[in-house]
């Protein structure tokens, strides 16, 4: 049995705590294929992050990475600064030994300040990839990718928590097969065209697990016409009980975080592909391109055209340069770079 020891700190994400536990048992579930999920934490009880903080404890400290054969650091909050004693040289003797280690979101800031990043190719939320190649100048961030494998080191930028690391980590172990399978049954679209029958399952699951379900329908969805009343439906929840339950959720209202997710979206294409400004409003659900040029230009100081003017030639340079990124939104595409 394949041991993942998890190391939380102060201002975890509860999803990123929640994510791998939902993947790695869906993975037995489905396929039979069983993982040692432990939980670490320094201090043993931490506190997660806003909007909804939770104090945990977990039962084991830095001594139970010791022997994992996979460590996994999360996002936290004080990602910028000095973390807890001992953690660092956990993180360099667990790389030292050679087992796999995985960031995720703003804990890849950490897995750098510990040096183990060096010379490596990299990737964390999309906001913080430019601060993250100031800072750690010998790491190669990559501006497009939301999971990058460097050999045994593993990164991404946290979309839904991870989940893509996670089912990534799954298929490493146990192949493409196990993988798909526990993807389904997490419910995870795995194409676009996921389908009525599909819809529904998310619908079902929506009713008893909370708002995730609806969430990455929402970023599975982003060129349709939706309206809060069909994400209501979605969810099977009044309207009225959507805006609160979101609100709690994500921090935003249905209708703002479809709005970010979709502009996130569209910096994405206007920095990794060469498609139309009308197709790119298209493909991430606004009415017209006249209607998206307004909002993109509301939210970041810049048209779509100069947006994509400022960022290509950092994406056009020849290979990977060490410290140099653009800001980039999380993505599905996923870069990988084979060990060797």
């Amino acid at each position: 049995m394949s041991t993942v020891a998890l190391l939380a700190l102060d201002g975890i994400p509860a999803h990123q705590l929640s994510t791998p536990a939902l993947v790695l048992g869906a993975a037995r579930s489905s396929a039979g294929v069983a993982y040692d999920l432990r939980i670490c934490a320094v201090p043993h009880a931490v506190t997660t992050a806003e909007p909804a903080p939770l104090k945990v404890t977990a039962p084991w400290g830095l001594e139970g990475i010791e022997r994992a054969d996979t460590v996994v650091l999360p996002g936290h909050d004080a990602f910028l600064d000095e973390p807890p004693t001992g953690v660092l040289a956990a993180l360099r003797d667990a790389a030292g030994r050679g087992v796999r280690v995985v960031g995720v979101g703003t804990g890849v800031f950490t897995l750098a300040r510990a040096g183990v990043l060096d010379g490596r190719s990299a990737t964390t939320v999309w906001r913080h990839t430019p601060e993250l190649a100031v800072r750690h100048p010998r790491v190669a961030v990559d501006p497009c990718g939301t999971v990058v494998v460097d050999g045994p080191f593993l990164t991404s930028a946290g979309l839904f928590g991870g989940l893509d690391l996670f089912l990534r980590l799954v298929e490493q172990d146990h192949g493409a097969t196990v993988a798909a399978e526990t993807a389904r049954q997490l419910v995870l679209p795995i194409a676009d065209e996921a389908g009525a029958a599909q819809d529904e399952l998310d619908r079902a699951i929506a009713a008893t697990a909370g708002l995730d379900p609806t969430v990455r329908w929402l970023e599975a969805s982003l060129h349709r016409p939706l309206t809060l009343a069909d994400i209501a439906e979605h969810a099977r929840l009044s309207v009225r009980s959507l805006n609160r339950r979101f609100s709690a959720h994500t921090g935003q209202s249905p209708l703002q975080y479809l709005l970010r997710a979709r502009l996130d979206r569209a910096r994405q294409l206007l920095e990794c592909d060469d498609i139309t400004i009308e197709e790119i409003a298209a493909r991430v659900g606004f009415g017209s391109s006249s209607s998206f040029r307004r909002h993109f230009k509301h939210a970041t100081g810049a048209t779509p055209r100069t947006y994509r003017t400022t960022r290509r030639p950092v994406r056009d340079a020849p290979g990977p340069v060490a410290g140099t990124v653009s800001p980039h939104l999380e993505t599905p595409n996923s870069t990988v770079k084979k060990p060797g």
